[in-house]
């Protein structure tokens, strides 16, 4: 049992060797930090697009231009909604990824015939498969654009418009690539934090650090899978249940220091994975082994209900349940979600209170 439990996690550490990133894109990205990434917005008006500012090479932003006409006259952009694929462009990397925005202008009575008319925002770097990773990140971003787009004949454009356009693919994708680089081998901590929302306090740093690390934690946790929002429910009640020091990355000195810090076996299993995409310079990588941290860390929560309930009925269900949480290296953090869930069954109760002490002795060994 140990040995398949161990393939499985194996499994999920190695996206290298996965389809969602093959040896091409990693080579893409072992060089540099920042791939050439690129921004564009258009105003739309009725069935025209208009040019206002663009970072692409004058002979490839006809060709985006042409593209995105044929996605509007097909309706393939809905107003606030992100649209992202791959794009052919007369650019060094040729193939692209692209996300389009339709920010439509809100309707006033002095314009009933606005409906429809807004700006087109695009960014283009990496590949529509990464993209895809930060799709909610990049939805967010283009809506902090809005407020600035209402200015007559966009006059902000040099002071506030392109300036948030060029930043995009530094505050949309690589918050998680600075995070890694900031702590390091105690990325541990942050991950086992997240998973059991403990809060976590960043002092003397600025404010861009501050938010790394709390979109990091927000990225890395269980809220938001909406296949399992009962299980993630549960487990924030558990944690809340439970008096926890908050973890606080002082970074003062450099490395920063961390304290009040607890990890286990499973979070202490995918420090090298995330060394590793570090290194080279990967962010879309990096946040395809956060999703498969988070996938492996529901699985076992979902594994290990089942055989609470198969205890209730066999002694040898129990010993799998003790085998298995021996085994999976996140025992603490999968019995505060079962002793949640099962507040109110008093068998599985009483289940879950001796695989507790069971992992209390195996501790101490």
């Amino acid at each position: 049992m140990f040995s398949s439990q161990t393939s499985s996690f194996q499994d999920s550490i190695d996206v290298e060797e996965r389809d969602e990133f093959d040896s091409e894109d990693i080579a893409g990205y072992s060089q540099k930090i920042q791939l050439n990434c690129y921004y564009t917005i258009y105003l739309y008006q009725g069935t025209s697009l208009t040019l206002i500012d663009s970072s692409l090479p004058s002979e490839a932003e006809p060709e985006l231009r042409t593209y995105i006409s044929r996605r509007l006259s097909k309706g393939a952009l809905l107003g606030g909604m992100g649209n992202i694929a791959t794009v052919e462009l007369s650019l060094p990397e040729q193939a692209i990824g692209c996300y389009c925005c339709l920010l439509e202008q809100e309707r006033s009575p002095d314009q009933p015939d606005a409906d429809g008319n807004g700006y087109v925002i695009c960014f283009m770097g990496g590949s529509e498969k990464g993209l895809n990773l930060f799709r909610l990140e990049l939805d967010k971003y283009v809506q902090g654009l809005h407020s600035s787009l209402q200015t007559p004949e966009l006059q902000n454009l040099e002071t506030e418009v392109r300036p948030y356009l060029s930043r995009w693919y530094e505050e949309s994708v690589m918050h998680i690539y600075r995070v890694v680089q900031l702590v390091q081998s105690n990325i541990s901590f942050l991950l086992h934090a997240a998973l059991s929302h403990t809060h976590v306090e960043v002092t003397n740093a600025d404010e861009r650090t501050k938010a790394d690390v709390s979109r990091f934690i927000k990225a890395a946790s269980l809220q938001g899978l909406s296949q399992q929002d009962t299980t993630t429910a549960s487990l924030c009640k558990a944690m809340s249940e439970d008096t926890q020091s908050d973890v606080v990355i002082d970074c003062s000195s450099s490395p920063p220091t961390l304290t009040n810090t607890v990890s286990n076996r499973f979070c202490d299993g995918w420090i090298q994975a995330f060394l590793n995409a570090a290194e080279r310079c990967n962010p879309f990588l990096l946040r395809q082994i956060l999703e498969n941290f988070k996938l492996k860390a529901i699985q076992d929560m979902n594994s290990l209900k089942r055989f609470v309930r198969q205890a209730e009925m066999s002694h040898y269900a129990l010993f799998r349940c003790c085998q298995f949480l021996q085994g999976c290296g996140n025992g603490d953090v999968l019995l505060q979600n079962a002793r949640a869930e099962h507040s109110d069954l008093p068998e599985a109760c009483n289940i879950i209170a001796v695989l507790d002490e069971f992992l209390g002795e195996q501790a101490q060994a």
